[in-house]
């Protein structure tokens, strides 16, 4: 059990010793940062990976997601076999009715499963 402890001690002091390292990165980081001007607050910072936290925000105005919204629409409309970039196209068809069957149609199907239906229970009576 001594060992066990030991070697618990031993993990918790890397630990400590990792965790330290990590935030000297961090400072050293934002120090980066604040020098090149793109600095993130610490309080968005320790809720983020340190991957997302050296990443800069991108905003994009209006205008350019208009644009970029009209030309996905223009390529999804050139998919879809030439069709008119910028209008949106509606149906106007309803779907397809619904096919009923006749009353005379329903009983030949229904004596067709009833003579099935007889000649699998006589196939087990006789086995």
């Amino acid at each position: 059990m001594s060992g066990l402890t030991n070697a618990l001690q031993e993990l918790r002091a890397e630990r400590t010793r990792a965790q330290s390292q990590v935030e000297k990165l961090d400072r050293a980081i934002a120090v980066m940062e604040s020098l090149n001007g793109s600095g993130t607050s610490s309080a968005t910072r320790s809720s983020e990976t340190s991957h997302k936290a050296t990443q800069a925000v991108r905003v994009i105005s209006a205008a350019s997601r208009r644009k970029m919204a009209l030309g996905q629409k223009a390529r999804w409309a050139k998919a879809k076999n030439g069709a008119q970039p910028g209008t949106v196209e509606k149906k106007t068809a309803a779907s397809p009715a619904k096919r009923t069957m006749s009353a005379a149609s329903r009983k030949k199907i229904a004596a067709f499963q009833r003579a099935r239906w007889a000649k699998l229970k006589a196939g087990k009576k006789a086995a």
